[in-house]
Formats: structure tokens, C-alpha cells, sequence
């Protein structure tokens, strides 16, 4: 018989909202595959958005208290999508009542926290993923395959920037993802945890940094009262140079005031052997130069990857354009089979506490003004 998984959601908000799309959508992407999906209950602080989740989305059922959520004997996989500072408690909360657990990027609000949180997930045996989704874009997948066939062989550089343009107006309130006591940081805790989980994916770990970072807006309209003006302590840009493990040279930079950027990842790495190149504004294709080619030849060359998932899925048709959903849909598709044939998912809370205590040593290096070692 087909198992079931009973799903139970903390968080309704936008990214509640994805995370339910995707496993809504996994029976249909995946037909059928790995196993039943159950949607048993939603929990938010807000109870109009939980009762929303019961309304749109199906849930059987909806709560304001997710200690009632994690202490259901019919749930078996917690799915977390609150702001970063109400992970830790909800996410160890899952782990101690026998939950699997599917948790939004970044792991909890500081280095310590995830060190808390990997130390019960371990005690506790239960299978943990942390939301990295575009390790599951095709291009991306296929770079990594590329890279571990050594196509590009010695790596001597490594680019990645992750730009957004959404906070130019200085008159956008501050929200919590501009509230440290919330998030725990700027766009390095925000953006980066994509951008550095690709590098390590791709190239590997850092072991030397240097940062600078700018807050241009130490101001912001409070958003109980927009006559009122808050203090912003996160960073709006920041930019790093990194020492990789292999003896690359890595540079990262995050920005959410990158004028004229909608979603703008984007990596480079150059190795001895060749080159590949990825803009996720660009989620079709992935470009390769192989130095391996007659002289006459050369070039990047785009690889077609759109939506050439591996069985078992089947929809869309591979040759379809890639979107942003897809790649939300894949990942939690690889925790839930993950879950059911008893294996480990990738990446894990190991890899989340690991860009955790990068981008710790990345703040150190700002307020050292040096290179700080991972």
C-alpha cells in the first residue's frame, strides 16, 4: 500500500503559501509519487491566514498555537514558514514529538541556535531539510552533474551575486526583514543563504573571508505610524571575498538595493577546464565553455536544461520553460521521498548550520575589519 504523509504547516504567509502550492501540486508533478499527501493542519498567529489555509488550501483543520500543531499524533512531517527568529522553538518542538521536518531558509536566528536545533535533530533520529530550492533548478543540476564529471577541473574563481532592488525607496517601512531582533541581519541572512548554499554546492567551503557591507537607509518609516522614523540596524548591500578550501578565489555580493533588479542570481565559476554560467533570470539554460574544443569553436555555449526533471517526474513536459514554483515543488518532492525510503535529505540542517557559521564569520569580518577564518 501507497503511504501516506500528513502534513502540518507553521506559517501562512507567502511562503506558506508556496510550500502548500507544492504539495498540492507533487501527486500531479510526480503522478502519484512518493506517497499519499495529507494536508492536516495549518497553523498562524494570525487566525484569519490560518483559516485561509483551511478555506484556500484545503487543510483539514487550523490552529494559532503550534505547540498544539507538533503535539498531533496524526501529523507526521512539520513544515516551518515563520519569520527566522520563531524557528528555533517550533522546529525543536517537531524534532521532540517525533516530527520530520521541512524548515524555510535561514535554520534559526544566529550560528547558536542552529547548533541548538542540529544537536536535538540528531537526537532525535528524524529526517530534516532545509528549503535550498534552487539546487533543484535543471541548469543547476546539470552544472552540478558537469562538475562532478570535471568538466571544469581545477576551479580558479567563483562569482555569485544575489541582487533585488526592493528597498531603494526610502520610504518603505521597517518591516521585519528590516528588524534585527527578528531576522537576525541584513540581506546576508536574507539572500545570501541561497547564494552561499550554491557555492558550497558547487565549489565548496570557504575558509577565509573578508567583508564590507553599507546600510544606506539608516531610517525607516515605523510601520504603526509612517510620520515616525525607525532606526535600521541590518545591511541593505554587502560584498565578500572568500579563500575556497580548493584554493579558489570566491567573491559573493547580496544586494537589496541593486537598482533596476527583480530577482538577479547569478553565478560564474571558471576552472581550468572549463566555465559555467547561470542567471536565474535566465532559468532555462545553463552556459558551458569547454577549453577542450578546437580553437575555431569556442564560446559559451547554452545548454538547454527547462524542465528536464529525472523520473519519476512527469509534468510538465521537459521541453516546458522552467518557473520560479518549479524548483519549490522539486525540493520538497526530494524531503518527502527522502522521508519515505528512510534516507537522509540534502541539504540537511548539517549544511544550513554551516551557512550559519559563514555568515557569522562574514559579520565578524565587518566589525574586525580583517579576514576572518571559517
Amino acid at each position: 500500500m501507497q503511504k501516506e504523509i500528513r502534513v502540518g504547516m507553521i506559517g501562512y504567509g507567502q511562503m506558506g503559501r508556496i510550500h502548500t502550492y507544492a504539495y498540492r501540486s507533487i501527486p500531479l508533478y510526480y503522478d502519484g509519487q512518493p506517497c499519499k499527501i495529507t494536508l492536516k493542519c495549518v497553523c498562524d498567529a494570525n487566525e484569519a491566514l490560518a483559516r485561509k489555509g483551511v478555506e484556500q488550501a484545503g487543510f483539514e483543520s487550523s490552529t494559532t498555537d503550534y505547540r498544539a500543531l507538533v503535539e498531533r499524533q496524526d501529523i507526521d512531517v512539520v513544515n516551518i514558514c515563520t519569520p527566522n527568529r520563531l524557528h528555533k522553538d517550533a522546529v525543536i518542538a517537531a524534532l521532540q514529538n517525533g516530527k520530520h521536518v521541512y524548515c524555510e531558509k535561514p535554520l534559526a536566528f544566529d550560528e547558536a541556535e542552529a547548533r541548538e536545533i542540529v544537536t536535538v535533530a540528531d537526537q532525535s533520529g528524524m529526517k530534516h531539510q532545509i528549503t535550498a530550492e534552487y539546487r533543484f533548478i535543471p541548469a543547476i543540476m546539470k552544472a552540478k552533474e558537469l562538475i562532478n564529471a570535471d568538466f571544469v577541473g581545477r576551479v580558479f574563481h567563483f562569482r555569485g551575486l544575489y541582487l533585488h532592488a526592493g528597498y531603494i525607496d526610502p520610504k518603505r517601512p521597517r518591516e521585519w526583514r528590516l528588524q534585527k531582533e527578528v531576522i537576525g541581519g541584513g540581506v546576508l541572512v536574507d539572500l545570501g543563504p541561497h547564494i552561499l548554499d550554491i557555492m558550497r554546492y558547487l565549489v565548496g567551503e570557504v575558509e577565509e573571508v573578508s567583508v564590507m557591507m553599507e546600510t544606506f537607509f539608516k531610517e525607516r518609516p515605523m510601520p504603526e505610524d509612517p510620520k515616525k522614523m525607525g532606526k535600521v540596524e541590518v545591511e541593505d548591500a554587502i560584498t565578500a571575498l572568500m579563500k575556497m578550501s580548493n584554493g579558489a578565489l570566491g567573491f559573493a555580493e547580496m544586494s537589496r538595493v541593486a537598482t533596476g533588479a527583480e530577482d538577479e542570481m547569478r553565478f560564474e565559476i571558471h576552472g581550468q577546464n572549463g566555465a559555467l554560467a547561470f542567471n536565474l533570470m535566465q532559468p532555462n539554460e545553463l552556459l558551458a565553455f569547454d577549453t577542450r574544443e578546437s580553437k575555431g569553436v569556442q564560446g559559451f555555449k547554452r545548454i538547454s536544461t527547462v524542465q528536464k526533471y529525472p523520473a519519476p517526474a512527469m509534468m510538465p513536459a521537459p521541453k516546458f520553460t522552467m518557473g520560479w514554483v518549479r524548483s519549490h515543488i522539486a525540493a520538497i518532492y526530494h524531503f518527502l521521498d527522502s522521508v519515505v525510503h528512510d534516507r537522509m535529505p540534502s541539504p540537511n540542517f548539517h549544511d544550513a548550520l554551516k551557512i550559519h557559521h559563514l555568515m557569522e564569520s562574514m559579520y565578524r569580518s565587518v566589525e574586525t575589519k580583517s579576514w576572518v577564518k571559517i
